[in-house]
């Protein structure tokens, strides 16, 4: 009997191992696609968990601020119906009676606020001019001492200003020494409480040099609102500005004499 030439018996091998070969080289493929997109899958939602996770607690801090603000509020409202408001009212009789007024007085004219009394000229002079009219009248160029204070008057020039360059002097200068801002009671500025604008004070001399002294003086007010209070400028000691005249407030006493 003849056999099969041994050739062909031999040919069918390689194809069949090439074949097998291909389908596990496909399948590896596929395993490692599936988990590179498994990896990735988990990526995703370790990050969805975790801006999920943000928000929720973003969202319970901005309960929390909300929560503590009302709580605020409520206080301040309960502490301001304690507090005694100041009042004209003179006590009843029966007989003659005098009371301490718990309420700083200013003279007319002035406004008080925080225990001070202000007085904001219209009349436009030099800074020692200046002083000097608020001397006259019992007082010295403002000296601000808080941040509250610089506040006040901050909001309060954007009101009495009439463009923006009409600026107010306030008790400032490093006439003495330059550089050395002090207050006209003697003190240094303090370093915690400067309320610069941006650049200043540059203590410009003028054009070509027509001020050698430099810019000695502080005048404060912004027109538009300053940022973050910033409105103070050095300016020439002998400009005319408007000023800011301070002194405390005094408490009186109130007397009813009845009829």
């Amino acid at each position: 009997m003849m056999s099969r030439p041994q050739s062909f018996i031999e040919g069918e091998a390689p194809d069949s191992r090439h074949a097998k070969s291909n389908r596990r080289s496909k399948v590896t493929a596929e395993r490692v696609a599936l988990v590179v997109l498994c990896i990735l899958l988990a990526a995703a939602l370790i990050v969805i968990y975790r801006l999920s996770f943000d928000r929720i607690r973003t969202n319970k801090e901005l309960e929390n601020l909300k929560h503590h603000k009302m709580k605020c509020e409520s206080n301040l409202t309960e502490t301001l119906s304690k507090i005694k408001p100041c009042s004209t009212v003179q006590p009843t009789c029966p007989g003659p009676k005098v009371i301490n007024d718990p309420c700083y007085k200013c003279e007319e004219g002035w406004e008080q606020h925080g225990g001070k009394c202000y007085y904001f000229s219209i009349r436009k002079s030099s800074w020692e001019q200046s002083r000097d009219e608020c001397r006259a009248k019992g007082g010295d160029l403002v000296k601000i001492e808080s941040r509250e204070e610089q506040s006040f008057l901050e909001r309060r020039l954007r009101d009495v200003m009439t463009e923006a360059e009409d600026k107010f002097w306030i008790g400032l200068t490093d006439s003495a020494v330059e550089g050395r801002w002090v207050w006209v009671d003697g003190s240094p500025l303090n370093e915690s409480l400067k309320f610069w604008n941006r650049n200043e004070p540059d203590n410009w001399n003028g054009t070509n040099g027509t001020h050698p002294g430099g810019e000695n003086c502080a005048r404060m007010g912004e027109k538009g609102g300053a940022k973050d209070l910033k409105c103070w400028f050095d300016a020439f000691c002998s400009k005319p500005h408007r000023s800011i005249c301070e002194k405390a407030g005094v408490k009186g006493q109130i007397k009813k004499v009845c009829d």
